[in-house]
């Protein structure tokens, strides 16, 4: 019966280690309890049985466990994990393509700071330099700056 408490830890122990390793890498917590049970194992083993027998399941779990990790580095499974590209890509790069500062354009919705406004048959997201502007009002662009349209009426 001691031997089934014992092997059951220390298997439950190396389990808990083996799907840290392979399925759920750096969560850390399946791994601690991996560890934990191994050592209930062997605490139990020098409890109840003679030092040299103890010591032997020592070196047998430390190895299993080694083994363990070393099979979860070698079979690629941080791979899966790891990110291989660079995302080069930005966002609105070609957003302002075609619009100058003084271009005249008409909002269709309230400027409050924020609306928008229609430059060349294009509607553009825009702030309002001087507060609120109603919608259909003539405006014109003061500033691009930062992928931003600003305009005053």
């Amino acid at each position: 019966m001691t031997w089934a408490i014992i092997l059951s830890l220390l298997v439950l122990g190396l389990l808990l280690v083996l799907v840290e390793v392979i399925f759920v890498p750096g969560t850390t917590l399946v791994g601690i309890l991996g560890v934990l049970f191994t050592g209930m194992g062997i605490y139990v083993c020098f409890q109840n049985f003679e030092t040299e027998t103890a010591f032997i399941v020592v070196a047998l779990t430390v190895l299993g466990n080694v083994l363990v990790v070393l099979y979860g580095f070698r079979s690629g499974v941080w791979n899966r994990f790891s990110l291989k590209e660079t995302s080069v890509g930005r966002a609105f790069d070609e957003r302002l393509a075609g619009l100058e500062v003084g271009q005249k354009g008409r909002t269709i919705s309230d400027v409050k700071p924020f609306g928008k406004a229609e430059f060349d048959d294009k509607i553009y997201e825009v702030k309002s330099n001087s507060g609120f502007i109603s919608a259909g009002t003539e405006v014109v662009i003061h500033k691009l700056e930062s992928n931003k349209i600003i305009i005053k009426q």
